[in-house]
């Protein structure tokens, strides 16, 4: 039976793949529960990837689409809502299998763009990885919820601050930079905050979606899901990844803590808001 310092050695990588690691996973009768604890946080790297990049990449467009929902034309607006409707009236776990459909049906030799001048091919394969694939349907899908949670805090923007800034001849882009931005981020931060904790848990689905798991490089339910089939003992791979996404639910609640104290610095330590994470059972 290997010591967990020698699953850490052959493990503690391999969910990137077997370059990183042991070319095999460990075989059931060699299983130890060292060898679980290591594969399953190796795999939470892949559950890190997905939701730290859709985080932050939904966050910038999140903040556009809630500005054209918010728009008075309608050739932002229209196109604003129903980009919000689509991704939250459709359920994840359909929209993971539709976009790997839409990227197998795409030319394996590539898109052909014309441009005049020039003919580029764009490569199109790698949207099928899961790496590249999900990570798009993961953006998207956060980038409507959160969408929604800026354009009602938008709404909410008191009067009175407004008011202050047309006083102070602020108008346009400053007056969105200086006075509605930072305040559309106050009043929707905690609701933003139980958003990239519902992300980072929903990028499990990844492994029930259609993206393979290439190389055996797998996210953290891929490995509990392999222990649990190789040692008929769900009791032990499931807890651990569940131990795994607590402890990253707490550092995503602090990081997010520390923004949420800088927004509201101005404000009386009694009248701060506070945190408070509450699960979404159905999104």
């Amino acid at each position: 039976m290997r010591t967990c310092a020698e699953s850490f050695e052959l493990y503690a990588l391999r969910a990137l793949g077997r370059e990183w690691g042991a070319v095999r996973l460990p075989q059931p009768t060699e299983i130890s529960l060292c060898d679980q604890l290591v594969l399953i946080g190796s795999g939470m790297i892949w559950n890190v990837y997905f939701g730290a990049l859709a985080v932050v990449a939904g966050f910038f467009l999140a903040t556009l689409v809630a500005l054209g929902k918010s728009s008075a034309s309608p050739l932002l607006r229209a196109p604003a809502a129903a980009f919000v409707f689509v991704f939250r009236g459709s359920p994840l776990f359909i929209q993971f299998f539709f976009a790997y459909e839409a990227f197998v049906l795409l030319p394996r030799a590539g898109v052909t763009i014309d441009l005049g001048l020039v003919t580029i091919t764009a490569e199109t394969r790698w949207l099928t990885r899961a790496w590249a694939g999900a990570l798009v349907v993961l953006f998207l899908n956060t980038s409507a919820y959160t969408a929604e949670i800026f354009h009602g805090a938008l709404k909410a923007v008191p009067r009175a601050d407004l008011e202050a800034a047309d006083a102070y001849g602020l108008a346009g882009f400053a007056r969105f930079r200086r006075i509605v931005w930072p305040t559309m981020l106050r009043l929707a931060w905690p609701s933003y905050t139980n958003e990239a904790i519902f992300l980072f848990h929903a990028t499990t689905l990844v492994f029930f979606s259609g993206f393979p798991a290439w190389q055996q490089s797998g996210d953290a339910l891929y490995y509990a899901d392999y222990f649990a089939d190789a040692t008929f003992n769900p009791f032990v791979p499931y807890p651990i990844a569940a131990a795994y996404f607590v402890v990253l639910t707490l550092a995503i609640t602090f990081a997010f803590g520390l923004v949420n104290r800088r927004l509201n610095r101005h404000l009386p330590a009694a009248l701060r808001p506070r945190l408070r994470f509450r699960p979404q059972l159905m999104r």
